[in-house]
């Protein structure tokens, strides 16, 4: 009898670590160490990197902004050289024309046949570095893209694999041979994320690292190792997809994004893009933390990269020197939040 139950207890004490296992830790696991290969190459951007995953878990488009030199390509590089899938890099200028984005049809006198060249943008991360230098009609070859996942060349329609990323960067202070983007196109980010300059602490890391042993400034990704395959970012998704969500934190995404329209200090507000976003937002900030279901806090923590480049501050305001980020703050504090 003594045998029996020794036995049993044994089992008993084995059968918990299983369930363990297959939970959400796989994926957390994934994106630590996404975020660790990151950080060995980006210093002192910790909330921006994890807002870059966030939208990634998410399977949205990400809009980084900042002044020169302060890691928002480094940080697009890095995230794509974790990726085992493919990854694009286009420099927009003035003179780049669609085609040279999505792909063009060209004429083979051999078979007097048009073939379709693929252009960069059939790839599964895309940086679009200096979007903003690119004119209108270059910058709406991402519209189709963005949202629906597919291009039109020469009236054919190319579905891209999955998943698709673009991760956009821009520079705020420069006005000169740049094109600001188009309300409909920043709406096809799910973020927009704001770096600022780095602690004191930070930047002698970031000097450190980049003048040791280092000929001239190249951006150097190469300690970032590869690890991350095409189908386990795809389950890492779907995964974050199945986040429960109770129907209250819908309803209080939805009235979040509709404040935004009669808020004083506004003249813009947030189309419904916006709740989508912050529901999608909250879910993979969720999983970050460790959690299969969102909670209002989840929401206010992406509401700032979801709703900036959705709304306009009012002149007056903008006058004084405000920007989106007070005004949402604010608004944040007295829009009622559900409690259980």
């Amino acid at each position: 009898m003594t045998t029996t139950t020794d036995a049993d207890q044994a089992v008993e004490a084995e059968v918990p670590e299983i369930p363990e296992k297959k939970t959400a830790d796989p994926t957390l696991e994934t994106v630590a160490r996404m975020r660790e290969e990151i950080r060995k190459v980006v210093l002192g951007q910790d909330d921006v990197i994890d807002m870059v995953l966030t939208a990634f878990l998410a399977s949205g488009h990400v809009l980084i902004e900042g002044v020169p030199g302060l890691g928002k390509t480094m940080l697009v590089l890095a995230l794509s050289r974790t990726f085992g899938g493919t990854s694009q890099r286009v420099q927009f200028t003035p003179d780049l024309m669609p085609t040279d984005v999505t792909g063009h049809a060209i004429f083979d006198p051999d078979s007097a046949k048009f073939h379709i060249r693929k252009g960069p943008i059939f790839t599964n991360f895309l940086l679009a570095d200096e979007i903003n230098r690119a004119p209108a009609k270059t910058q709406s070859a991402l519209l189709e893209v963005m949202q629906e996942r597919q291009v039109s060349i020469e009236g054919e329609t190319y579905q891209l694999d999955r998943p698709f990323m673009v991760l956009a960067t821009q520079n705020p202070i420069e006005q000169d041979g740049t094109y600001p983007l188009p309300e409909a196109q920043l709406d096809r980010f799910l973020f927009k994320i704001d770096i600022d300059y780095p602690t004191g602490p930070d930047e002698v890391s970031i000097v450190e690292m980049v003048t040791k042993a280092s000929v001239g400034d190249d951006l150097d990704v190469e300690d970032v190792q590869p690890f991350l395959s095409v189908e386990m970012a795809t389950r890492v998704q779907k995964a974050c997809a199945k986040v429960r969500v109770d129907r209250r934190l819908i309803e209080y995404a939805v009235r979040l994004g509709r404040t935004t329209r009669k808020w004083p200090g506004l003249s813009y507000g947030a189309g419904p893009r916006a709740g989508i976003a912050l529901i999608r937002g909250a879910r993979a900030y969720a999983m970050i933390q460790g959690r299969q279901f969102i909670t209002p806090d989840d929401i206010q923590a992406v509401a700032p990269a979801a709703l900036r480049h959705r709304v306009v501050v009012a002149p007056e305001l903008a006058l004084d020197g405000m920007g989106p980020d007070e005004v949402l703050a604010d608004l944040l504090k007295k829009v009622e939040v559900p409690r259980s």
